[in-house]
């Protein structure tokens, strides 16, 4: 079964951290890459970070440079990303996804077919 369940989601202050963390079933987890998105209100989603599962290949937006890192954990079927230094302008709903690769952008959500429920990211000034 298809699946990916976010957590890790919450409300921070500026400059603070947080970590999200995306579990994905075994099929899913087969999959090429393995991406964050996010959306906040009356914006469309973004590419945040990406990983390919195979060789590790990693892939941010010029915005979290820096400051998010994506993980994995094969074991646990689970990618992380680690959210440093937290701005107001993070707020958003973060979302996990699965999908096929190498072709195409690592950071676009239509090379993406599994999607996760999202979770709540709010950061405070």
């Amino acid at each position: 079964q298809v699946q990916l369940v976010e957590s890790g989601g919450g409300s921070v202050q500026a400059g603070g951290s947080l970590r999200l963390s995306c579990a994905a079933s075994r099929y899913t987890y087969n999959s090429d890459r393995l991406g964050w998105f996010r959306q906040a209100p009356g914006k469309e989603r973004e590419g945040v970070a990406a990983i390919y599962t195979v060789g590790c290949n990693t892939y941010y937006a010029d915005s979290v440079k820096g400051r998010f890192t994506i993980s994995q954990d094969y074991a646990k079927n689970t990618v992380y990303l680690q959210m440093n230094s937290l701005k107001p302008e993070d707020t958003a709903v973060y979302y996990c996804a699965a999908g096929p690769g190498p072709s195409g952008s690592a950071l676009w959500s239509g090379n993406y077919g599994y999607w996760g429920q999202g979770t709540q990211v709010t950061v405070s000034s």
